[in-house]
């Protein structure tokens, strides 16, 4: 039968298949289904943020409370600072991260992280302990001592704010600032912070530093604390700091030098480890290695004019008058370093014995430089006489310049030049 017009045939004979193109053609549909089922779902949608994997909280207070314990406290912070960053409205962890900064001698910063969790939580007794304890630091003892007595009033077994508070009462007697039983108190909540909690750190520090400060045999029971304090974290240099000037008070010289060491290889940056230590070698008649110690604190922190005169006695016990001079320029004077670093004078007060032992030994540096600069020397005198003239023991210094020049330099008729006529010479 056929179609009339029609191109179409029923019996029309097919063409043969081309079995090469209908290959190619399957190995397409097959790539196309591949691609679709296994590689299309791990290729990102255009305009959303790839997805990331998130680490959780717990991780990072696991890695900052390793940090603490090995004494990487900068590590630590910036552990509690991821922590804080996944989880905003966990006061705990950012009381932690305030407390190791305080560690750090970060205490503004310390302060902002103990506020933001007393915002989160007002009732966080911990919070304002830290809080009390960075403005302790900063030497705002009515601030400190309003937030440390609330978080004695939140929790009043509270063993880390009984410590705090030790501390800070421990300061205000010394500065006698705080009440008239400062003292008093502070022993009393030492002892309480380590009744309450026998293994806190800060407790043991506390205790440690009511019992030093009292000085005398207390000293010993000081070590006794700060060695406790130690055997619980054993990488905090300012502990052995406090051990060292423990040690250095009865006059045990080889444990101090150890326990500063010990300080300087936990932070090489922090140059009161070297002061200490050149101090101790000069008292022991070391006075080459006492000036290495007296070097390094000075490249450790060049602004400082305290290392700076430190630096001149020690090339003063070395013989180095010159040297010694330019040293003590920076403590009389301040000026600016060859890199720029700015230094700023000691002023001489009777509250300022290290700065007047500067002084004199800058005045006997330029009696004894070549040829003697006596007239530089005679002014120095005259400060020393004018500004602690209440002080036998500067006076008798002062005039002690005085002898050495009138007997280097004879004194014209009719020249004015400061004497012991002036003001008494007591005996030394």
């Amino acid at each position: 039968m056929y179609l009339r017009g029609s191109k179409w045939s029923m019996n029309k004979r097919r063409k043969p298949l081309n079995w090469i193109r209908i290959s190619i053609l399957g190995i397409f549909v097959a790539s196309a289904v591949y691609i679709n089922q296994f590689i299309v779902p791990t290729v990102p949608a255009f305009g959303i943020p790839t997805p990331t994997v998130t680490r959780a909280p717990e991780s990072f207070i696991a890695d900052a409370q390793e940090f603490f314990k090995q004494g990487k406290l900068n590590q630590a912070i910036e552990a509690y600072t991821q922590v804080v960053r996944a989880s905003p409205k966990d006061s705990a962890s950012y009381v932690e991260m305030a407390r190791i900064q305080v560690w750090a001698g970060k205490y503004v910063e310390a302060q902002t992280s103990a506020e933001n969790a007393i915002l989160i939580n007002p009732n966080n007794s911990n919070a304002h302990a830290v809080r009390g304890w960075a403005l302790e630091f900063q030497k705002d003892y009515t601030a400190a001592t309003i937030s440390i007595k609330k978080a004695l009033e939140i929790d009043p077994n509270n063993a880390l704010a009984h410590a705090y508070y030790a501390e800070l009462l421990m300061d205000q007697s010394a500065e006698n600032t705080g009440p008239l039983d400062a003292l008093q108190k502070a022993g009393e909540e030492s002892r309480r912070a380590l009744e309450l909690d026998p293994s806190l750190l800060e407790a043991h520090r506390a205790r440690g530093y009511v019992l030093y400060m009292t000085g005398g045999d207390n000293i010993l029971l000081a070590i006794d604390e700060y060695n406790a304090a130690i055997a619980i974290n054993k990488n905090l240099e300012d502990l052995h700091l406090s051990l060292g000037l423990s040690y250095r008070a009865k006059e045990m010289d080889d444990l101090a030098i150890e326990a500063f060491t010990q300080a300087n290889t936990l932070n090489p940056s922090d140059p009161l480890p070297n002061l200490y230590i050149s101090r101790i070698q000069a008292g022991q008649g070391n006075y080459a290695r006492a000036l290495q110690y007296a070097e390094s604190a000075v490249n450790a922190d060049p602004s400082n004019p305290n290392y700076h005169g430190n630096l001149g006695v020690m090339l003063y016990r070395n013989f180095k008058y010159p040297e010694a001079i330019d040293a003590f320029d920076y403590v009389v004077r301040g000026g600016t370093l060859e890199d720029g670093t700015k230094v700023e004078k000691m002023e001489l007060t009777n509250n300022s014995p290290r700065a007047a032992e500067y002084y004199f030994i800058y005045g006997m540096s330029l009696v004894k430089s070549e040829p003697p600069r006596c007239g530089d020397a005679l002014l120095i005198a005259q400060q020393l006489l004018d500004k602690l003239r209440d002080n036998p023991d500067y006076v008798f210094n002062a005039n002690e310049i005085i002898r050495i020049c009138s007997e280097a330099t004879p004194v014209p008729p009719g020249a004015e030049t400061p004497s012991a006529e002036q003001t008494p010479t007591p005996t030394p």
